[in-house]
């Protein structure tokens, strides 16, 4: 293995070379079933022909010409992206990260405040100033002081943390790598109110949850209530670098030229195959996420606590989950983990039955 890679992951020991569908296949040759999909970012199966036929054909027009002009990927993805949101505007980075980043400036432009609200618990990224927003101490720690006039709440205490002076109340409906915790309807209503009530904005962070991982393409449409912008990333475009910040009609646009930017945002190739992701994420695909959902609850029930929506499952387990996701890449299976004892699967969206059924047989055989 390379030495000359700086240890910010503790990676498992192999080398994937090849992959088709929900398969990875190693240096080896031997095929592992991903139910992890490049954590939630292989959303339509590793080499799907729709976004990898836009991709190649978009590589052999244009790769790039800078924001300072349009392009027909960028204005087709946008356009996209509002018809599934309700009408919003975007803007495009390479990141989910990157996203969040520009969903803070963006909240204190438009309402001239400064203090944001987050969850205890909940993870917008590791730059200064989404780590800023996340409710996890230990990933904040060493890099301290962050960004200041931060609160974190609990789904209990939330109307505690809002007030006039909040700017923006940043939620993920399904907290990812805090434990793959769903948040209440309840919970997504008394922010929408505190929200509205206070002068603030409500930002949905579906970077992990969104472009269908929870069987509709937002996961906050399952719960009725629309945020006035929503930040995404992982499946956009099936695994190639994409973010993008989609501020809603209704709410303020804040940005001027000049405000924020990104050299690689919008990237042609990516957004190509964006469009892609978009045109193959149908009604019958998103009916299918919660069909093999079911499947994979009852399965993995047998195993632990199961908890999360759609294609982003949670399985809380009796010991640590490290050496567990260490036997299960011996016997084949790619799982991931989030937090000290919760197993995470967010396997590509188009996994079939009869591979979800081998995936639980595969976890029960390297939990034994």
């Amino acid at each position: 293995m390379t030495t000359h890679i700086l240890p910010t992951y503790a990676r498992l020991d192999v080398t994937f070379v090849d992959g088709d569908g929900c398969w990875l296949v190693d240096t080896e040759g031997e095929r592992y079933l991903d139910c992890l999909g490049g954590i939630a970012v292989v959303a339509l199966g590793h080499r799907h022909p729709a976004p990898l036929a836009a991709a190649h054909a978009q590589l052999d027009r244009l790769w790039h010409v800078s924001n300072l002009y349009w392009t027909e990927p960028m204005q087709e993805l946008a356009a996209k992206l509002s018809a599934r949101f309700g009408g919003a505007s975007a803007f495009f980075c390479n990141s989910g990260a990157e996203a969040t980043e520009a969903a803070l400036k963006w909240a204190r432009k438009a309402t001239g405040r400064t203090e944001f609200v987050a969850l205890e618990g909940s993870f917008h990224g590791r730059t200064l100033g989404a780590l800023s927003i996340t409710g996890q101490p230990a990933k904040r720690a060493a890099f301290e002081p962050l960004v200041p006039d931060v609160r974190f709440a609990t789904p209990e205490t939330l109307a505690d943390a809002v007030s006039g002076r909040t700017a923006a109340i940043f939620l993920e409906p399904v907290l990812g790598e805090g434990g793959v915790h769903p948040l209440a309807t309840e919970t997504l209503a008394e922010a929408r109110e505190l929200a509205d009530a206070h002068g603030a904005l409500l930002v949905f962070d579906e970077i992990q949850t969104g472009v269908g991982r929870c069987g509709t393409f937002f996961a906050f449409e399952e719960h009725g209530i629309a945020p006035d912008a929503v930040t995404l990333a992982k499946g956009l475009a099936n695994g190639l670098p994409i973010g993008v910040l989609l501020v809603g009609d209704d709410a303020p646009t804040a940005f001027e030229p000049g405000d924020h930017a990104s050299t690689f945002g919008g990237n042609l190739v990516s957004c190509a195959a964006a469009c892609a992701v978009l045109d193959t994420l149908d009604d019958e695909l998103l009916a299918h996420v919660g069909a093999v959902s079911t499947q994979l609850v009852a399965g993995l029930g047998q195993i632990g606590a199961v908890r999360g929506r759609g294609l982003l499952l949670g399985v809380e387990l009796d010991r640590p989950v490290g050496p567990v996701v260490e036997a299960a890449l011996q016997n084949g299976l790619v799982v991931g983990s989030a937090g000290e004892r919760t197993l995470r699967l967010a396997p590509p969206l188009t996994i079939s039955a009869e591979e979800a059924d081998l995936a639980v047989r595969l976890l029960t055989e390297a939990m034994a």
